[in-house]
C-alpha cells in the first residue's frame, strides 16, 4: 500500500510538472504543434488547394489560410461522410465523426476525428485529479459517483460512425479498459454507463451509488442539468431502489443482462441501509439530500459556467452548499484546457488552455453598447479582420476573444463559436473565463437555440392563427429551469382583429409546430433523453411589451436603440411578464426525432 501511495504521489508530481513546463514554454509548444500539424498534413487536398505548398511557419499559414466556420468545410465533411477516402482534411484516416451540440441547418454539426485524438483527450482527463488533489487530499481513498451516459449514434453512408464526443470516449478502450487508477474508481460499473436505455442506465447507476454511499467522496455529471435530473430521478424512484437494497434483488424493469450481472456484484441485501435511505427520502424537505445520503462527499463536479450557471441555486439547495467544481473545458472540435483553481466560485472559474492540445488563435470581439451590452462577432471576416487574430501568448488581460483552432484531425483556423475573456496567466499561458456561446439565446441542457432559428420556428407557428384573423404583435422567450426538466417558455402578445375566440388546441398546435421547427439536438432532448420538458406559450395582456420597454428605459436603455430582446433572463423582467400572463399552453406531445442526419440509417 505504501508503494502505491508513493507511486501516486510521483505520478501527480510528474503531471503537475508537465503543466508547469507546457505553460512556461507556451509559445514554443504552440509553434511546434502548428509545424507538426502542417508537416504531417502537407499533402491533404484542403491545404494544397489553398496554396500552402508545404509551408509550416505561422506567418505563411496566417497569410494563406482563411478563418472558417462549419459551413465553409461542410462540403468536405459531406464527401468524407459519403465515402470519399482520399486525404481531404487529414493525412490520417478519419476514424469517426463527433456530433456537436451546435447545429447547422437544424442538424448536428459533424467534426472529423482521428484515432490518436483519443490519446489527447485521455491526457487532458489525466491532468484533472492531480490538480484537484492539491486542494482536496485523500481523494484516492474513496470513489466518485458520476452519472455518465451514452447517446444514440448513427452510421454515415461511408460506414463511419457519427456520435457525441463523450459517447465515443466511453465506448473506447481508453475508458473501458483503463488500468486501475484510484482517481477513475467510480461507483458505476462500465456496463451501467454503456447501457443504451437511459432509464436502466440511470436506475442502475443510482442503485450502485446508494449501495456504496459511504465510499463516495465526490459526485457529479457532465452538466449541472444532468446532475439535477439524477436527483429528481431519485425523488421519483427511491421506493423501488430501497426495495432492491432491502432484498438484494434488482427491479425486473432492469432487463439488460450485462447491467444485471454488473450490479449483482455490488448489490447485497442491506435492510439497515434501506431503512436509512427511506427515512431520509421520506422527510418533507430534500434540502441537503446529497450530503445526507452521501455524507463523505467533498464536492460536486459539474459544468456550471455559461448557461449552466442558471442551475447553481438548485444545486446549492440539494448539496447544502458543497463546492461546485468545473474541472475542464472541452468541445467536439477539441479538448482545450483545465481549471487550475477548482475550488474557486463558479463565477470566477477560469480555464488554462493546454498548449499541446491544438494550435490556438483568438479573434478580438467587441461589445455593442446598449441595455443588453451584446457581443458583436462578424459572421464572415474581411481581410483586415483575418489579420487581427492573435496567438495564445499575445492575448491581453480583460479582452474578450472568439476561440479559433487548428487541430490534428483536420480543422484549420476553425471558429469554435465560444467567447472567452482573459482572466489571468499561468506562467506564459493565458487563463480564460467562458463568457458565452456565440448567438445562443435559449439553452436547457446540451441544446443551443439561436435567435434566427427561434424566429423561423415562431414564424411557422403563427400560421395557425391566420384563420382567426389574429397576428403576433411581439414575443420573447425564457429558459425556465425552475421545472425539472427545464423547458422553453414563449411570451406572446397578440393583435386580435377577428371575433372568433381561438381554441386552446390551436395554441397547443403552435407549441408543437415550434418544437418541430427546432434543431435535432433540442428534439432529441425532448424525445429520447427526456432532458427538456414540453414547450410552453404564455399569452400576455395587450401593452405588456410597452411595459417591458418602459422598464428597460428606466434602467438606462436608449429609446432610440431599444429593440425587444428575443430572450430574457433578468428576474424582474420575467416576473413582469409572468404577472401579465392571461393563459398558458403546452405542447401536447413530443416532436419527431430520429438518430443521425435525416438521410442516414439508424445503427440501433
Amino acid at each position: 500500500m505504501i508503494l502505491t501511495d508513493y507511486n501516486l504521489e510521483l505520478k501527480n508530481k510528474k503531471t503537475l510538472q508537465f503543466i508547469e513546463d507546457v505553460t512556461s514554454n507556451a509559445d514554443e509548444v504552440q509553434k511546434k504543434v502548428l509545424e507538426e500539424i502542417l508537416s504531417r498534413n502537407a499533402h491533404v487536398e484542403y491545404l494544397q488547394t489553398r496554396g500552402l505548398n508545404g509551408h509550416t511557419d505561422r506567418e505563411t499559414f496566417k497569410k494563406t489560410m482563411p478563418v472558417i466556420t462549419y459551413e465553409d468545410i461542410q462540403p468536405h465533411i459531406d464527401r468524407i461522410a459519403n465515402g470519399d477516402t482520399s486525404p481531404i482534411l487529414s493525412s490520417n484516416a478519419i476514424s469517426e465523426f463527433l456530433t456537436s451540440s451546435g447545429t447547422s441547418g437544424g442538424e448536428r454539426k459533424m467534426m472529423p476525428t482521428i484515432e490518436e485524438e483519443l490519446g489527447r483527450r485521455s491526457l487532458l482527463y489525466s491532468l484533472l485529479m492531480p490538480v484537484m488533489s492539491q486542494f482536496v487530499p485523500g481523494l484516492d481513498k474513496g470513489k466518485g459517483m458520476y452519472f455518465l451516459f451514452i447517446k444514440s449514434e448513427a452510421k454515415t453512408p461511408s460506414g463511419l460512425v457519427a456520435r457525441p464526443v463523450l459517447t465515443s470516449y466511453y465506448k473506447s478502450t481508453h475508458f473501458k479498459d483503463r488500468p486501475y487508477d484510484p482517481y477513475t474508481n467510480y461507483t458505476s460499473p462500465n456496463e451501467t454507463i454503456l447501457c443504451p436505455d437511459s432509464y436502466q442506465s440511470m436506475y442502475s447507476q443510482m442503485l450502485c451509488g446508494l449501495c456504496q454511499h459511504k465510499e463516495v467522496l465526490r459526485v457529479g455529471a457532465v452538466f449541472a442539468s444532468g446532475f439535477i435530473r439524477a436527483i429528481k430521478f431519485l425523488e421519483k424512484h427511491w421506493r423501488f431502489l430501497c426495495n432492491d437494497i432491502r432484498t438484494g434483488t434488482i427491479d425486473s424493469q432492469i432487463n439488460d443482462q450485462s447491467v444485471r450481472e454488473a450490479v449483482t456484484k455490488i448489490l447485497k441485501p442491506d435492510p439497515k441501509l434501506a431503512d436509512f435511505i427511506e427515512a431520509e427520502c421520506s422527510k418533507d424537505s430534500w434540502q441537503g439530500i446529497i450530503t445526507r445520503l452521501w455524507p463523505n462527499t467533498k464536492y460536486v463536479d459539474v459544468i456550471v459556467t455559461g448557461t449552466m450557471s442558471q442551475y447553481i441555486p438548485t444545486l446549492d439547495y440539494y448539496t447544502n452548499g458543497l463546492p461546485l467544481v468545473c474541472t475542464m473545458y472541452a468541445s467536439s472540435e477539441c479538448y482545450f484546457g483545465v481549471n487550475l483553481n477548482p475550488l474557486c466560485k463558479p463565477s470566477e472559474v477560469s480555464y488554462t488552455l493546454i498548449p499541446t492540445m491544438a494550435y490556438f488563435e483568438f479573434l478580438p470581439v467587441q461589445r455593442n453598447n446598449g441595455v443588453n451590452s451584446s457581443i458583436s462577432v462578424p459572421k464572415t471576416l474581411n481581410e483586415k479582420e483575418q489579420q487581427e487574430l492573435v496567438d495564445l501568448v499575445d492575448v491581453k488581460l480583460g479582452q474578450e476573444y472568439e476561440l479559433v483552432v487548428t487541430t490534428y484531425s483536420g480543422l484549420y483556423r476553425y471558429r469554435v463559436g465560444d467567447v472567452l475573456r482573459v482572466a489571468g496567466f499561468k506562467n506564459n499561458a493565458p487563463q480564460f473565463n467562458f463568457i458565452c456561446r456565440k448567438n445562443v439565446v435559449l439553452c436547457i441542457d446540451s441544446d443551443k437555440t439561436d435567435e434566427v432559428e427561434l424566429q423561423n420556428a415562431v414564424k411557422n407557428a403563427v400560421n395557425h392563427l391566420l384563420p382567426f384573423d389574429a397576428t403576433l404583435a411581439e414575443y420573447t422567450s425564457y429558459a425556465d429551469t425552475t421545472t425539472i426538466p427545464g423547458h422553453y417558455v414563449l411570451y406572446w402578445e397578440l393583435s386580435l382583429n377577428g371575433t372568433t375566440p381561438i381554441p386552446p388546441s390551436v395554441f397547443e398546435d403552435c407549441c408543437l409546430t415550434i418544437e418541430e421547427s427546432l434543431n435535432s439536438v433540442y428534439r432529441q432532448g425532448r424525445v429520447c433523453d427526456k432532458s427538456i420538458g414540453p414547450l410552453e406559450i404564455k399569452i400576455v395582456e395587450p401593452g405588456t411589451f410597452d411595459k417591458l420597454m418602459d422598464y428597460a428605459i428606466s434602467l438606462g436603455a436608449s429609446i432610440n436603440q431599444y429593440k425587444t430582446p428575443r430572450c430574457v433572463k433578468f428576474a424582474p423582467i420575467v416576473e413582469l411578464l409572468n404577472s401579465r400572463a392571461v393563459s398558458s399552453f403546452f405542447s401536447p406531445k413530443c416532436p419527431k426525432w430520429f438518430p443521425g442526419h435525416k438521410q442516414w440509417i439508424n445503427m440501433n
